[in-house]
């Protein structure tokens, strides 16, 4: 299997050892979980629907830099802080994914990254 980092300016650098996504087999792409940072690093705190409206838009930014968009997205799996959470984040969520939306498992953690609220990973297909 072949894979290919895939990383973007417009969508926060990792910080940590992994890269934003991963292209395999050229048909794939595996986007490591978004937490609500600004591509230039600063962290989106306070309400929860800010925080994944933040995501989301990283997610949307990595997306494109591949050609893609959320119609290609299979799979998506979103960590929560708390499911206390769940409304407002499906809310927003919901909003990018309005036909077909992907297979999806939402978990509530112990801790996310910079003790965030809300953090999703996804799964695309070219």
């Amino acid at each position: 299997m072949t894979r290919q980092a895939h990383n973007t300016l417009n969508a926060p650098a990792a910080i940590g050892p992994y890269s934003q996504s991963v292209r395999a087999e050229g048909r794939f792409l595996f986007c490591s979980g978004q937490i609500p940072l600004k591509p230039d690093g600063s962290l989106v705190t306070g309400d929860v629907r800010e925080q994944a409206t933040q995501v989301m838009a990283n997610i949307n930014a990595l997306l494109e830099s591949a050609g893609l968009g959320f119609e290609n997205v299979a799979k998506t799996t979103i960590f929560l802080s708390s499911m206390d959470h769940f409304a407002a984040v499906n809310e927003v969520y919901g909003a990018c994914f309005e036909n077909e939306p992907p297979a999806r498992s939402t978990v509530a953690v112990a801790g996310l990254p910079k003790g965030v609220d809300v953090e999703i990973e996804v799964t695309a297909v070219y």
